[in-house]
């Protein structure tokens, strides 16, 4: 059977969509196409047969029913090296179609807008677009299956080499079903009516690939997946300088973010290996640089190699002071230029903004265990320390609430056992991931010590209740005032009497922030 070039081309991006036909037509390749991709193509004066001319039916129910049609699928499923397939397709007038370029219905950019209504939505479900891609990419021996405007120029160079050989055919139709599969995750999750489905689907896509992992022997990459617009996601940042992104870079960079916005006005975090080492936030008459100065002055020494969240744009003052430590990496809403001059000095440093600056969403967060996934809905949006119990004979002063609303919405991002030290707009100290919260409190006060910070009138955030007056005991030994805590212990009234001894005023929130 003579086989003719036949390539069908229907295209929701049309980027690059006329170049790529003229490259086939050069080729020899007869078009085949629909509805607006056909019309692209006769305003560029690209020769073009519509689907409707092969299957001899017309476009349907306003374009639902048009490439379903065994003319057109026999062309993309048909083996021309099996006899049998060649006298159906010759026997039937179905004719081989060699390329197949389709992309599908924007789905997740019509979601994705304000308002949009769940016909609007539903009419953006495709289903000849992956059944044509489905089809043509389990036979990609015999058709060549496109669905990345990115690949246009490839598939044409292999085409004008002499065709694609077996190797490239099966790279395009893994991307193929990767693609029909991101679609059909995102369908799913549109029209899924719970968070957490008996079976969820997940789709992600390649944004970056990494030099290595945790370490040089562990190969990684980042992968971005859909979010609500507006919720945070590093995939919506841009680098501007620096080294290329690492992995325990970009965990840092989502720390940092995550601190950032539970900060209020103009705020500062300083993050080294997931925890924060430094937050501020501006006190009246604050600017960005005093805030960061009073945020690296927590802990200097952990600064160092550390990564920087900031809530504003930064100016020139604030890329000086930056500059005088070394830093892996600045996320900010945006810089100045004079910001940016200055900090191209440190030719190494990563510098990231992300503009809009979203705001916080209680997002589905996946972790990965061995042979499976955990998922459960982000610790994203802070408690309202109002609405918090007071536990003891002393209630907080207006002050004490401010210190202590600071250290328990830093306390949240800080790993288990979590102990933040805080006055308004200052967190003095964190004891971060001890098996043991006596010692997560003891190990804080000593680096508060360490680094010049008098604890005294101080404000106590922990992350899940004392088990023991023990711990309580450390803080009110380095004069706090004031704690925090959920409650909950079987021995909290022995923590309430510590408290009381002591002139502690102490606040059970009853919601506990484990970070593990």
């Amino acid at each position: 059977m003579q086989i003719a070039r036949r390539a069908l081309l229907s295209v929701s991006d049309k980027t690059g969509l006329v170049d790529f036909a003229r490259g086939l037509v050069a080729l020899g390749f007869e078009l085949l196409s629909t509805g607006g991709t056909a019309n692209a193509l006769r305003a560029a004066d690209l020769p073009v047969t519509a689907v409707s001319a092969v299957t001899g039916f017309p476009e349907i129910m306003d374009g639902r029913v048009k490439t379903l049609h065994p003319r057109i699928h026999g062309g993309l499923l048909g083996r021309w090296d099996v006899p049998e397939d060649v006298a159906a397709a010759s026997e039937l007038g179905i004719t081989p179609i060699e390329l197949l370029a389709v992309n599908l219905y924007p789905f997740r950019e019509t979601v994705a807008r304000p308002g949009v209504t769940s016909g609007e939505a539903i009419e953006q479900i495709d289903v000849g677009g992956p059944a044509m891609v489905r089809a043509a990419a389990k036979n990609h021996a015999h058709t060549l299956v496109v669905v990345s405007p990115a690949d246009y120029a490839p598939v044409l160079a292999a085409l004008e080499a002499g065709g694609a050989d077996a190797g490239y055919r099966r790279t395009l139709a893994a991307r193929a079903f990767a693609h029909t599969a991101a679609y059909d995750a995102a369908v799913a999750q549109y029209l899924s009516a719970e968070l957490l489905p008996e079976t969820l689907t997940v789709a992600a896509k390649r944004e970056q690939a990494l030099r290595y992992g945790e370490n040089p022997h562990q190969a990684a990459a980042f992968y971005a997946v859909d979010v609500p617009a507006g919720a945070p996601s590093l995939a919506s940042g841009t680098q501007l300088q620096g080294k290329e992104l690492s992995y325990n870079n970009l965990l840092d960079l989502d720390a940092a973010l995550a601190v950032a916005l539970d900060l209020r006005g103009a705020g500062a975090v300083v993050i080294k290996h997931t925890n924060p080492c430094g937050v501020a936030e501006a006190l009246p008459g604050d600017t960005l640089v005093e805030v960061y100065r009073r945020a690296r002055s927590t802990d200097p020494t952990s600064a160092f190699g550390g990564i920087v969240g900031l809530t504003q744009r930064v100016d020139a003052a604030t890329a000086e002071v930056l500059a005088e430590t070394f830093l892996e990496a600045v996320i900010a809403p945006g810089y100045e230029a004079e910001a940016l001059e200055i900090l191209n000095r440190k030719k190494n440093v990563r510098v990231m903004a992300l503009h809009p600056w979203p705001t916080p969403r209680a997002t589905l967060e996946l972790r990965s265990v061995v042979g499976g996934l955990l998922a459960q809905v982000r610790d994203a949006l802070p408690d309202d320390l109002a609405m918090a119990r007071v536990a003891t004979r002393r209630a907080p002063t207006l002050e004490e609430r401010q210190g202590l609303d600071l250290a328990w919405r830093v306390a949240r991002h800080v790993k288990s056992n979590a102990i933040v030290y805080a006055r308004p707009g200052h967190v003095l100290a964190v004891g971060a991931g001890q098996m043991s919260r006596l010692d997560s409190a003891r190990i804080a006060a000593e680096k508060a010590r360490e680094h010049g910070h008098d604890l005294r009138q101080s404000c106590v955030a922990s992350d899940a209740f004392f088990p023991f007056a023990d711990g309580l005991v450390v803080c009110a030994s380095v004069g706090a005032a004031a704690v925090v805590q959920p409650g909950g212990s079987v021995r909290d009234e022995e923590v309430i009497a510590a408290a009381d001894e002591r002139s502690i005023a102490m606040l059970f929130t009853g919601q506990r922030h484990f970070k593990h």
